[in-house]
């Protein structure tokens, strides 16, 4: 599926020719505990592998995948949404530092506290990678009075969560993680894979496209 140029900080390639690539669409959940694990693998042993060994054949796009199971959920993904918005170059990094600090923003450690609280929070995982903490808070925070007569308002970033939502509705994914090679759900991929698992898969699915 294509990817909106808005979102653009979360494809990952390294010199790819567009005429000759395969794509690797990663649905995670910030808050789901399979997403961190192969997110970690991915960001930290199949990332690099790109350049060495597949250069100009794959993409790697991070979707985010809201589960609204966890409330929470929307609220963390809002804070990857104007980490693109701010700075798509820091969006993997970003995105590395908030599944370290995952537990934080579970059920339990943020039932008690304000959703614009919640957002303090993640906007300074978010000045961890880089980013200036009053702008991430300033396209996250919600206004405790109404706006023109309107009291459901969302924030600044509200109209580029509903794009992802749709977008990733039309596939049909459920749930965390879900990977998809070239448009289709690939389900030999866990997170369980380890760093061999991948480059063997990796080998024969794109290497073998020389």
């Amino acid at each position: 599926m294509a990817l909106a140029p808005k979102f653009a900080g979360q494809a990952y390639s390294a010199n790819v020719n567009p005429k000759a690539v395969h794509t690797l669409e990663l649905y995670l959940d910030y808050v789901c505990p399979f997403s961190a694990k192969m997110f970690k693998t991915v960001h930290t042993t199949v990332l690099p592998l790109l350049p060495r060994k597949y250069p100009s054949q794959l993409s790697i796009i991070f979707r985010q995948q809201i589960q609204p199971w966890h409330p929470s959920s929307t609220l963390v993904h809002e804070a990857g949404t104007a980490v693109l918005r701010l700075a798509p170059d820091k969006f993997w990094s970003f995105s590395a530092k908030l599944f370290e600090q995952q537990k934080d923003f579970f059920d339990v450690y943020v039932v008690n506290e304000t959703r614009n609280q919640t957002y303090r929070r993640l906007a300074k995982v978010a000045g961890q990678a880089g980013l200036d903490e009053a702008e991430v808070y300033g396209l996250l925070e919600v206004p405790d009075k109404e706006v023109d007569g309107g009291a459901n308002v969302g924030n600044k970033v509200t109209d580029d969560v509903k794009l992802m939502v749709k977008a990733n509705r039309l596939t049909g994914v459920h749930v965390t993680p879900t990977v998809l090679f070239n448009g289709i759900v690939e389900n030999s991929i866990s997170s369980s894979f380890s760093s061999e698992e991948w480059e063997t898969w990796l080998d024969k699915n794109v290497g073998a496209s020389k």
